[in-house]
This record gives C-alpha cells, sequence and structure tokens, in this order.
C-alpha cells in the first residue's frame, strides 16, 4: 500500500493494427479506458496519452492518421512521462506502448501489467 496517489499511464494499442481505420482507434481507445476505473478505485490518477494528444491534433487541424501524428502521439507521451510514476502495460501489439515501457524502466518507474498488481492506496481523511 502507498499514501500517495501515483498518476499512471495506460499504454496499449491505439493506431496498432487499425490501417488508419477511425473506429478501430476508437475501439482501442476505449479498450484502453476500462482499466482508467479500476486504476482510480485503487486510489491513484489514471491518464492515457491520446486523451492529450488527440485534442493537440485536433488544434493543428490534423488527424490520428496525418504525418504530424507521428510529431505529437510519441513526444505527448514522453513528455507525459516525466510527470508519471507508473506505466500500466495492456497487451496487444504497440510500438508507442513499447516505447513507453522503455522510457518509464529508464527512469526508473515502475511498469504493471495488470491493474491488480498497481498497490492500493491507503486511504486518507479528507479534512
Amino acid at each position: 500500500m502507498t499514501d500517495k496517489p501515483m498518476l499512471i499511464l495506460i499504454a496499449g494499442p491505439y493506431r496498432s493494427g487499425t490501417d488508419g481505420d477511425p473506429r478501430a482507434m476508437a475501439a482501442n481507445l476505449a479498450h484502453l479506458e476500462t482499466v482508467a476505473w479500476p486504476v482510480f478505485e485503487a486510489g491513484h490518477l489514471p491518464v492515457i496519452g491520446e486523451w492529450i494528444a488527440l485534442p493537440v491534433l485536433r488544434s493543428a487541424g490534423a488527424s490520428p492518421t496525418d504525418p504530424l501524428a507521428d510529431q505529437v502521439l510519441y513526444p505527448t507521451a514522453d513528455r507525459l512521462l516525466a510527470h508519471c510514476d507508473a506505466v500500466l502495460r495492456l497487451p496487444g501489439d504497440s510500438a508507442g506502448a513499447d516505447q513507453d515501457v522503455a522510457t518509464a524502466r529508464r527512469r526508473g518507474l515502475p511498469v504493471y501489467h495488470d491493474v491488480t498488481e498497481i498497490p492500493r492506496r491507503t486511504p486518507q481523511e479528507v479534512i
């Protein structure tokens, strides 16, 4: 158990295996989001890189299949990892998620492969 909430990056397939199909990417994002509640329920703050990167792309007039996406998606995750305390790597082929894991390990951050591995936060009294 821990008394400090962790910011946990949820990493897994987003564009991988979709051939640029927006519905498939949306389904992948929805799959990543399925573990947001269990991470939160354990007392931590879940974050997914696409939650930040996609609005950045939209503000640049681009989509996840635009050539600009590689200049936004991967750097967003890298910048986000500078603030994260851990990574939860979900199954599935993903170069970006593998890169997130490698970055986390270089920075000495824990990498979990199942939400049950994440330490539960000790409840704190709200004052």
